[in-house]
Formats: structure tokens, C-alpha cells, sequence
């Protein structure tokens, strides 16, 4: 008890003037937010609210970044919402909403950014360059930030076209393979710096790069990228704390299978000059995927609630469910053996790898070659 009391004290004290200026800063944002948008809110959109404040706030005090993150989109995206000036018409007319700052043009950068960091991220491994490595960070970190950037005005124009169309941009496949990117690219930029591990830029953002072939052909041949009016059963509140919950998971589960790659690289002895050592990827892809399995299992606890909200019952055996729980079991056992049985070594990583497919068929795979009650983002 008393080591507890002085972890909290040393935590408040840890806190500077910058920490409560950011919180401060969030506080007067979102309270500007209720402001002037409370009349298309409902209790739980404020009690969101209030509660990214206070996650948000955390979240800066805890990781810096996050602060240039959010203040940089929140500039983009005021500056979007004051050029459209509730006309949704002036995207084609205005220099800046065309081109850089609309919903679909940001996106568009996000996508340009995160194939020009992959690829710089492989040129920075085998030149081992400082600056060429840093370079790839930065057009990381502004992928995320034009990415985020999307979705925020996607949020603001989809009330545009008409106040009972507004919604959240988390309900096809277009916005999801969004948040995917920047949910992956968040967790790797965090890995990064807390264990110098920029070498694995290359190798994650592969992942992430595949996710933007994705969003571009989706686009592109199937004009999938234009705001859709909600399905009945997405019309609640569940779908903005279950769907981020789960990408979360996804993005970690991801990472966590390209980490593998490279260990099974380094244990081949093809990285080992230009790859971090054996026991740090080993203990990061354990990190990944004890994230992602916590917030995967939220996300399903919280989609067996929605379900029974939507449809009467908390699990239905649904294609969606059932693939869910394989993939849960999946994570599971990989941890039980890791955690019970002490496994290491090659197994886990092969797993973690394999791991990643059965993942992308509960993700994608299930809207493409099966039906059921969660067919909404159909190919």
C-alpha cells in the first residue's frame, strides 16, 4: 500500500506546466466542440467527450508526441471546417479543400506518405543512414497526422450533406482500412523510439503499405470512398468505442507478425547485421500482442453487448463472431504458451506470422467469401 501511495505521488509530481497546458488545451477544445455541435449529440457522444480529454491527456503526458500529433490535426482540420463555411460545394472551388485539406485529399497524401516512408525506410536499413532513417519517421508521422486529418473532416462533412447522415467515419472498409494504417504506424512510431528499433521500419511498413492498396484500388475501380448513410444496426453508440477497440488489436496483431518476420530473419542469420538483436524482437512481438489481446478481447465483450442491443442476443454464431473467436483463441494460446509453458524461439514467431493470416481473414476475408449479420463492408 504504501509503495502504491508513492508510485501516485511521484506520478503528480512527475507532472510539468507543459502536461496541464496540454490538458487545458484539450479541455477548452472539447468544450468549444460541445459548443457548437451539442445540438447533434447525444449523452453518450458527451460522455465520449469528456472522456478523450481525459485519455487524450494521459496519452501526452505519457507519450509527447501525441501532442504535436493532435495540435497539428486539430490545425488542419479547423482550418478545413472554416474554408468550407458549411458549404460542401466550395471542396472543388478552394485551392486548399481540393487539394490537401478535403477528406479525400488528405487521405490521398496519407497514402502517398506511407509509401514513400516504406521505401525509405528499406533505403535507410541497407545504407544504414541516420538521417535517411529519420526521414522515413518523419514522413511516418505526417502520413498520421494527414491521415487522422482525413477522418476528422470526413466526420465534419459527412453532417454536410445532411445533419441525419453525420456519423462517426468508422462503418465501411474504406474508413476502417484508414484507421488500420494509422493505428499500426501509431504503435510501430511508439516501439520505435522507445527501443531504437528503426531498422523494422521497412518490415512493418509493408503491412501498412498493403492496407494502402487496398484504400487506393477501393477507390479507384470500386468508387468505394464516397460517405454512405448508416445501416440501422451502426446507428448507436457501441460502433465508436467497439470499432477502434478492435483495430487496435488488428494493427498490434500486425505488427506484432511482421516483428516475427524479422526474428526469423535474424535466426537464419539474413538480418543479423542489419536487424536489432534476436531478444529485443522477441520480447517486442510479446508486448504487441499482450496489447492487442487486451484490447481485442474489449472489443469483443463490447460487440457481444452491441449485439444483443441490435439483435437480441449476445452471440449468434454470425461468420463476423465465429472468426473472432478463432482469433482470440489464436492470441490465447500463444500467450498461454508463452506465459505458462515459457516457450520461446522460433514456434512463437512462426505463430505470431501464421497468425497474421487468420487475422486478415477475420478482417477482410470473412466480407469477402462469407455472409451474415455483419455484412457492411462488402467488396
Amino acid at each position: 500500500m504504501q509503495s502504491s501511495n508513492v508510485r501516485r505521488k511521484h506520478f503528480w509530481q512527475a507532472r510539468d506546466w507543459t502536461d496541464w497546458l496540454f490538458s487545458i488545451l484539450l479541455l477548452l477544445g472539447a468544450a468549444g466542440v460541445y459548443a457548437n455541435y451539442q445540438s447533434l449529440m447525444d449523452g453518450y457522444e458527451v460522455f465520449f467527450l469528456a472522456s478523450s480529454v481525459v485519455g487524450f491527456s494521459l496519452l501526452g503526458w505519457f507519450w509527447s508526441p501525441i501532442r504535436s500529433l493532435i495540435a497539428g490535426v486539430a490545425a488542419l482540420s479547423l482550418s478545413a471546417i472554416a474554408l468550407y463555411a458549411g458549404d460542401l460545394s466550395l471542396m472543388q472551388q478552394k485551392f486548399l479543400l481540393k487539394f490537401l485539406i478535403s477528406s479525400q485529399s488528405a487521405v490521398m497524401w496519407m497514402n502517398v506518405l506511407l509509401i514513400l516512408a516504406t521505401l525509405i525506410y528499406w533505403l535507410a536499413l541497407f545504407r544504414k543512414s541516420a538521417f535517411t532513417g529519420k526521414l522515413a519517421t518523419f514522413l511516418t508521422w505526417s502520413a498520421v497526422v494527414m491521415g487522422l486529418t482525413g477522418l476528422m473532416v470526413r466526420w465534419y462533412e459527412s453532417y454536410l450533406i445532411a445533419p441525419d447522415i453525420g456519423h462517426i467515419p468508422l462503418s465501411n472498409l474504406y474508413e476502417v482500412f484508414i484507421l488500420f494504417c494509422l493505428i499500426t504506424s501509431m504503435m510501430y512510431l511508439y516501439y520505435e523510439a522507445r527501443y531504437q528499433t528503426r531498422q523494422l521500419g521497412g518490415l512493418v511498413m509493408l503491412v501498412v503499405s498493403a492496407a494502402v492498396g487496398f484504400i487506393l484500388w477501393y477507390t479507384f475501380d470500386r468508387q468505394a470512398n464516397t460517405i454512405q448513410p448508416l445501416v440501422p444496426a451502426l446507428q448507436s453508440y457501441w460502433m465508436k468505442i467497439h470499432v477502434p477497440a478492435n483495430f487496435i488489436g488488428y494493427g498490434a496483431f500486425s505488427l506484432a507478425a511482421m516483428v516475427a518476420a524479422a526474428y526469423l530473419l535474424v535466426d537464419r542469420g539474413w538480418g543479423q547485421k542489419l536487424l536489432p538483436a534476436k531478444a529485443l524482437l522477441d520480447d517486442l512481438m510479446y508486448r504487441s500482442i499482450s496489447v492487442g489481446f487486451i484490447f481485442f478481447t474489449i472489443a469483443t465483450i463490447l460487440g457481444a453487448m452491441w449485439a444483443a442491443e441490435a439483435w437480441g442476443s449476445y452471440w449468434s454464431w454470425d461468420a463476423k463472431e465465429t472468426w473472432a473467436l478463432i482469433v482470440w483463441l489464436n492470441y490465447a494460446a500463444w500467450l498461454h504458451l508463452r506465459l505458462v509453458k515459457g516457450l520461446r524461439g522460433n514456434l512463437l514467431a512462426w505463430w505470431a506470422l501464421i497468425g497474421l493470416i487468420v487475422t486478415s481473414f477475420a478482417f477482410l476475408g470473412v466480407n469477402m467469401f462469407l455472409s451474415g449479420l455483419h455484412s457492411y463492408g462488402t467488396l
